[in-house]
């Protein structure tokens, strides 16, 4: 079952909403004798985390040290500074972050690039785990590393150490990190970043935070003096607004001696600043701005209204913020039902109370528009909050998300053994920079069991009467520029309000089904062979239809089992003619009900259950994958079984799912990005319909019946279906399940394999230019097509090949060149329908500079041909491999990827158990051998995107 998923918005903003007055609670009398009990201990502080040593020496310096051995033999250290963009001066914009850069480009035990170097030798990745991210009121460092390491867990302290007050900061670091940080902010440009620069100020009621984005500056990037850098570097990096955070597989008394050591002799300036909390100001007013830009793609409304945040110190804070929660909850969940009608009045729509920035919360309420239907949209979401203010919430949908949230609860709790490292830095983290609550497993667990059972239902929408208020309110539009003409005026929303609030609206009625989701429960199979694969810990069962099932036990979560079914075959089936039909077909289905439950009932049946199955059809295969915990099992194989016996493709969510595919294709010529890929792909493929976006004429050939048909047929015989289950079970524990309901799977013995459908690339490389888009950039997109020798050292060898390029591109792209913000080698491989590989570099850049970087790219690719990678390099390789394994086979995901993908490769499935011999074959040579084997210039495709007037 999908439940639909938001269109990603990389605005910033919450999400917002308007207009109302709170009126008194009221409470049943069981609630009413808890509170009478229990209030009394509400108003108590919140506990801390007692697991967690935390400190704070004579400098101000704090810190929080945790043992914690998930993941073995691992640490994360993170430092937190409370220091971002809103300190900077008029002469410092963007500063915060470019001292965020500089620490890692040279600092006193680890100069110039020294850093990077030596963490990558250790198997340190730079970008997924050595990191930092600078915000308006905070910067922090990251660093996971191993802990069984004496040295490296030294340096690495020491890293911390120099990031918290030895940043070199020299002219010739300064300088070259100007090109990188101007390359970042070019590539933010866009119709987001234009229309942000005009709504941002309103947003923000045009306080100090609307021009102090830590981005910066252009000119202040360009030109700023070495000296304002080091002065704000002196001035803010200083130990009374630090905090280190070490959670990991450690010795804490030893760890703390050493920060104390380490630690002590961070020096404040001679005459400090005040770090003083900035806030952004209530107007007590309205607002309203409607902005539009060529290459925006959608029409998106927010209503956002502010109040005075709303800080958890207590227990009766926590209790609120469960009102909240369930408020949220519940209307999202109304505007989810109503999102998949057969006419949905808006493509998405969401409603949420929570934090906003700089000493405020908001009720934020979003819609994003068909177009041309603003007005529509708009109404429909404000007559779902005005129905909440009228009628409020029903009994049963309260109980049902009180329900969903005792279950989280408890699937915490059980799982608290198994929490990640990660998990506890951010709460940590959370604690010293916004002084959040850091309860401990117990506390938490024990708080919300207390306090769910006193929420009730009154309460919940008083806490929105008290949000949904008609004053600090905020209304954003954004749109494309052809939408201009059709957005309203400030006075017609506010007559919108107004129309929507004297209508007639009715109570919400919710709809539930009483019915199981299966008609009958399904004649049980047998398992006719069993089969151990000692090298995994795994076996490998045939049931009496045909089924093939790999169990693979294991103990690394407490209460998690995941599923992943396939069979060959897929949409290289069906001719051209059936192809859209088949290619939504899984979709559909998914999207739909299943069984005797439509979707609205199915999603509340499910509310409450940790279990999610969805079905797919992909090009060549069609199959199954999801997950449950030993509560929801029979619900889970009920599901499996009903999407082979009883799959469903309901008349709204067609209507729905058509209606949103036309609405999101509109606009989309607008959008560079997509333009430069659509013709990227058209290039390659020839226009071919499996490989190019999808067009409105094909949106028009899906035909329902067509795709429930084809869905049935991939699914009408189970005997050529592998089913791999990972995580906490018994083998005892889970046969019965197989089986009942997979074993009685339909079987018709097929024996189909998936078709080559003869789609490649073209055998000679060509370059293509595409011109899209107003902002002075470029992007650039090398990669080598051809045909493959697949296997196992062979894949190795090409993994070893992509990153030692990727590792040379950022040295010379970036270090070197400042060209670019970001660049990498990216490799893929194909078994079927025939061996094939790619290699891919991909970077961005300014009009100006992207030959000369072609070129370089180019240089460095030719450098390990004619000389192979460095030593360094490839050994950098071999030890982030090794270091990365000892973390994945401790995940069941890795676990069910490798067994599934081996059947489906018809590969041995306990290769694993081989990769670090065969990672000991991987040589200078042999790197070298396959760089000139595959990596030739007749095969290479250039795609370079520019803006429109560059010719």
């Amino acid at each position: 079952m999908k439940i639909i998923k938001p269109i990603a918005l990389a605005f910033l903003l919450p999400t917002a909403l308007g207009a109302v007055k709170a009126s008194p609670t009221s409470m049943t009398y069981e609630a009413r004798t808890i509170l009478v009990q229990d209030t009394a201990s509400w108003n108590k502080v919140l506990p801390f985390d007692q697991e967690v040593k935390t400190g704070k020496l004579k400098n101000g310096f704090q810190y929080y040290i945790r043992k914690n051995v998930e993941p073995k033999d691992r640490v994360t250290m993170y430092l937190a500074n409370k220091v971002g963009s809103v300190l900077e001066t008029e002469q410092q914009l963007g500063l915060a972050h470019f001292l965020e850069h500089m620490n890692f480009n040279g600092l006193k035990h680890f100069p110039k690039n020294a850093l990077v170097d030596y963490l990558q030798k250790a198997g340190v990745r730079f970008g997924s785990d050595l990191n930092a991210y600078t915000g308006f009121d905070q910067t922090v460092y990251q660093l996971p590393i191993p802990s069984d390491d004496a040295d490296l867990l030294k340096n690495g302290l020491q890293v911390m150490r120099d990031w918290a007050q030895d940043a070199l900061l020299t002219d010739e670091e300064i300088d070259k990190e100007r090109g990188i940080i101007l390359e970042e902010m070019r590539g933010g440009r866009g119709a987001q970043q234009r229309m942000r620069d005009k709504f941002l100020p309103v947003m923000l009621n045009n306080s100090l935070y609307a021009n102090r984005l830590p981005i910066g500056t252009e000119e202040s990037i360009k030109n700023f003096p070495y000296s304002e850098l080091r002065n704000f570097h002196q001035q803010w990096y200083r130990p009374d607004l630090q905090a280190l955070i070490i959670v990991g597989d450690i010795d804490v008394a030893q760890m703390e001696k050493e920060v104390v050591r380490l630690f002590s002799d961070l020096k404040m300036p001679a005459n400090p600043q005040k770090r003083t909390e900035l806030t952004v100001p209530l107007l007590n007013k309205n607002q309203f701005l409607a902005v539009t830009d060529p290459e925006m793609t959608y029409t998106m409304g927010q209503i956002t209204i502010k109040h005075p945040e709303e800080k958890v110190k207590t227990v009766s804070d926590l209790r609120r913020g469960l009102l909240k929660a369930v408020y949220n909850s519940m209307l999202s969940a109304r505007l989810g039902e109503l999102g998949q009608s057969a006419t949905p009045p808006f493509l998405q729509a969401s409603v949420g109370i929570g934090g906003f920035l700089g000493g405020l919360d908001a009720y934020n309420a979003f819609f994003v528009a068909k177009p041309k239907e603003f007005e529509l949209g708009f109404k429909a979401l404000v007559r779902e909050l005005e129905r909440v203010q009228k009628y409020g919430f029903t009994e049963t949908e309260f109980k049902r998300t009180v329900a969903a949230f005792n279950k989280g609860n408890e699937t915490s709790y059980i799982e608290r053994s198994k929490k990640k490292s990660d998990n506890y830095v951010n709460s940590y983290l959370n604690n010293f920079l916004e002084g959040s609550p850091a309860l401990s497993n117990e506390d938490s667990y024990q708080l919300n069991k207390q306090l769910l059972p006193t929420l009730t239902r009154q309460e919940v929408e008083a806490v929105g009467k008290e949000f949904y208020l008609d004053v600090n309110r905020d209304i954003i539009i954004m749109a494309p520029d052809n939408e201009k003409a059709s957005l309203p005026t400030e006075q017609q929303v506010n007559t919108w309000f107004n129309e929507v609030e004297r209508e007639n609206i009715t109570a919400y009625v919710d709809k539930v089904s009483d019915l199981p989701l299966l008609a009958k429960v399904p004649a049980k199979g047998t398992i006719t062979s069993t089969k151990a694969i000692p090298a995994i810990e795994a076996k490998e069962l045939v049931l009496s239809n045909g089924v093939k099932v790999i169990l693979k036990p294991t103990t690394f979560k407490n209460d998690e089992i995941l599923i992943s079914a396939f069979s060959p075959g897929g949409t290289s089936l069906y001719s051209d003619q059936d192809y859209y039909s088949a290619a939504q077909a899984g979709d559909l289905v998914n999207s739909s009900g299943v069984g005797q439950l439509n979707t609205i009932e199915l999603q509340k049946y499910m509310t409450g259950k940790n279990v999610n199955i969805n079905p797919y059809l992909s090009e060549r295969t069609e199959g199954l994958s999801g997950y449950s915990d030993k509560e929801g099992l029979k619900t889970a194989f009920e599901l499996i079984n009903g999407y082979f016996t009883a799959p469903r493709i309901e008349d709204d969510v067609f209507k729905s799912t058509i209606t949103k595919a036309k609405s999101m294709i509109v606009n989309r010529e607008s959008n560079p990005n997509f333009v430069f890929s659509k013709n990227v792909m058209e290039s390659l493929y020839s226009g071919n319909i499996r490989r190019v976006p999808i067009s409105n004429e094909g949106v028009e050939k899906i035909d329902q019946q067509r795709a429930l048909a084809i869905f049935k047929e991939r699914f009408a015989d189970a005997s050529d279906f592998v089913f791999t289950i990972v995580g906490s079970f018994t083998e005892e524990e889970i046969k019965p399940y197989l089986e009942q309901y997979i074993a009685s799977l339909p079987s018709l013995k097929r024996n189909e394999q998936a078709k080559d459908l003869g789609i490649y690339e073209p055998n000679k490389g060509f370059e293509k230019v595409v011109h899209k888009g107003q902002d002075q950039k470029a992007m650039a997109v090398l990669t080598y097509y051809g045909d493959y020798k697949f296997g196992e050292v062979e894949n190795l060898n090409l993994n070893a090949l992509e990153s030692v390029l990727s590792i040379k591109l950022i040295e010379r792209l970036r270090e070197e060149e400042s060209g670019v913000y970001g660049t990498s080698a990216r490799a893929t491989t194909s078994k079927y329908p025939k061996n094939r590989f790619s290699m891919t570099v991909s970077f961005g850049t300014g009009v100006e500079k992207y030959k000369g970087l072609m070129n370089s790219t180019m240089d460095e690719i030719n450098k390990v041909k004619k000389n192979g990678p460095s030593a360094t390099d490839l050994e950098k390789f071999k030890i982030e491999q090794r270091r990365q394994l000892e973390l994945s086979v401790k995940e069941n995901k890795f676990w069910l990827s490798q067994i599934s993908s081996a059947y489906q490769r018809n590969e041995d499935p306990t290769y694993i158990t081989r990769y670090l011999k065969d990672l000991d074959k991987v040589t200078v040579e042999s790197v070298k051998d396959i760089a000139n084997r595959y990596l030739n210039e007749e095969h290479l495709f250039k795609f370079i995107l520019l803006p429109d007037e560059v010719k």
